[in-house]
């Protein structure tokens, strides 16, 4: 064979090989996720990131690579997933359903579970606010309209029988951001805030604020994949998930270590200073769990009917899928 045509033959063979890898090195992973403790594996993830240890990165192939982006609740990552700006995020249930229906079923996926638990009513303290009905007159904050506390409130207030409107009715419903739900609940401008750890514990501890409804076992926190994303990408999807149980696994066995690194990861990226023990109180309402069934949902596609949120009964078929 004629060195020339044999150097060609290498030269072609060579770059067969190198083109996986040169595209392996193109692939971006964009996730995101909220500030908030009902987050933790995001928390956890860029905390080890922090020294070093990448752990979605090491398991999703060579030269793969994660960005986080922080969102303030469900509606804004949701948008952001039709966008074409996020291919992955950890989300409430309620705005991926409500996503899942405005695209017909063409947009979302949901992946994996993360959190169920931590969230909850609080109302000031002696407040004297005991059922729906007490409401009435009443101001009440939850994290972003049509997010999965929003709709929580929303439901309970109307299935107490009150009136409840997006601006307004028998008690005012205000979505407003976690920080300035503390402010505000702390200076007495609201009567009640229905939100998720750790700002239920904050509320409690810096603000006095008590209980009245929790949410023990609903889900709190799930991890959607873009329908494009995991359609064009099912084995890289089906590592993160993967990667996403491990991690899950990890927190569930090491929950000390997981508790510091999600503060660490609190102070660092978003300058929130939270002591152990908040933090140990709020993992006490926690249910950290990969698993997610189509069934959970049912509940919040009625309670999103019932308050406006969703019209009809879309077909969940599509919405929980294993890549």
């Amino acid at each position: 064979m004629p060195y020339g045509f044999r150097f060609l033959l290498l030269l072609a063979f060579s770059l067969v090989l190198a083109y996986p890898r040169a595209m392996a090195q193109s692939t971006t992973v964009r996730v995101g996720h909220f500030p908030n403790i009902t987050h933790v594996q995001a928390l956890v993830a860029r905390a080890f990131e922090r020294q070093g240890r990448n752990w979605f990165s090491e398991r999703l192939g060579p030269g793969v690579k994660v960005e986080w982006y922080t969102y303030n609740a469900g509606p804004s990552a949701m948008e952001a997933i039709f966008a074409n700006s996020l291919d992955v995020t950890y989300v409430g249930p309620n705005p991926a359903l409500n996503a899942y229906a405005r695209s017909r079923g063409d947009e979302i996926r949901v992946v994996a579970g993360a959190v169920n638990g931590g969230s909850a009513l609080i109302v000031q303290p002696n407040s004297g606010l005991a059922k729906p009905a007490d409401f009435r007159g009443k101001r009440i904050a939850t994290p972003q309209f049509g997010n999965t506390q929003d709709v929580a409130a929303r439901a309970w207030l109307v299935a107490g029988g009150l009136r409840i409107t997006q601006t307004g009715g028998d008690a005012q419903v205000l979505p407003t951001s976690n920080p300035d739900q503390l402010s505000l609940f702390q200076s007495k401008q609201l009567d009640a805030v229905w939100t998720v750890e750790p700002w239920v514990s904050r509320l409690e501890s810096e603000a006095g604020g008590q209980i009245l409804v929790e949410e023990k076992n609903a889900i709190t926190t799930v991890l959607v994949s873009s329908a494009a994303f995991l359609s064009k990408n099912r084995d890289l999807t089906q590592r993160f998930v993967s990667a996403h149980r491990e991690l899950t696994e990890w927190i569930l066995q090491n929950p000390e270590e997981a508790q510091r690194l999600a503060r660490d990861e609190l102070q660092a990226s978003f300058r929130v200073d939270m002591a152990p023990e908040l933090v140990a109180r709020a993992w006490t309402r926690m249910i950290i769990t990969p698993e997610v069934t189509l069934d959970a949902f049912k509940s919040f596609m009625t309670s999103a009917q019932q308050v406006g949120f969703m019209r009809g009964a879309p077909d969940l078929s599509r919405l929980v899928e294993s890549p």
